[in-house]
């Protein structure tokens, strides 16, 4: 009997996370539908469409789209990639893979797929909401914007992996990524834009991934290349997260 090919496996463990996420509403709803839904209840508030001079006059709406389009990725990296990935720990479905042609490897690599790609979906599903319903303007450089927001994705997974690492329950996981996810959305900007902050406090705010990827993407968004501060922000603690997660991570 021929052994299973492991490119072969590996798509196999890939369509089976994406059948079981597709199964799993709260997470989809999360993921997907929670930032524009956000958008499109800060975008009703009337005063949010008025030219703000706060904010060299662009509306307050338009810069929560950035803030909108960074809330899948911090959904999907901090709270439903590592309570998934500390489950199968839990129940012993990784130490049991180990013992099949399929490689715990395997499902990690499909797990950042499967978050990566349904919060890439949920950012690019705001910038639709906030254009189509808001009349926002699309980035006005394209690729920046695309640069920073793969950065933002891959610095993500790598946080939620690094929770997953550090997780022996998905309790703990939970708790874990509940008590980085509030921070996260405010470096972000959800409670108030980054532009608005003080001085002190953006700067500081701008050494996180998350408000790191909050300048890159409003500088994109306005026109101008990301500034590569903030683009070596969100690389540098990819690599960090990344390695932290490589040495503290367990199949069992």
């Amino acid at each position: 009997m021929s052994a299973t090919h492991p490119s072969a496996a590996g798509t196999a463990v890939l369509r089976t996370e994406v059948r079981l996420l597709s199964r799993e509403p709260g997470a989809l709803f999360w993921i997907l539908l929670f930032p524009p839904l956000l958008l499109v209840i800060l975008g009703s508030i009337p005063s949010f469409g008025d030219p703000q001079t706060d904010l060299g006059g662009l509306r307050t709406i338009d810069v929560y789209v950035p803030v909108a389009v960074l809330l899948g990725p911090i959904v999907g990296g901090l709270q439903s990639m590592p309570q998934t990935l500390t489950g199968y720990r839990e129940r012993g479905i990784l130490r049991r893979m180990s013992a099949t042609p399929v490689r715990p490897a395997a499902l990690l690599r499909a797990q950042m797929l499967v978050y990566g790609g349904a919060a890439l979906a949920s950012s690019l599903l705001a910038l639709a909401v906030g254009r189509l319903a808001f009349d926002v303007r699309l980035p006005g450089q394209l690729l920046g914007y695309v640069v920073a927001l793969v950065l933002t994705v891959l610095a993500a997974l790598a946080f939620g992996a690094v929770i997953s690492a550090l997780s022996r329950t998905t309790k703990v996981a939970g708790a874990i990524g509940t008590a980085v996810f509030f921070p996260s959305m405010f470096c972000a900007g959800v409670w108030a834009p980054v532009q608005t902050m003080p001085d002190v406090l953006a700067r500081i705010v701008g050494w996180t991934p998350f408000g790191a990827a909050a300048e890159a993407l409003n500088r994109a968004a306005a026109g101008d290349w990301p500034g590569w501060d903030h683009l070596a922000v969100l690389v540098a603690w990819t690599v960090l997260l990344t390695a932290g997660a490589a040495r503290w991570f367990r199949w069992e």
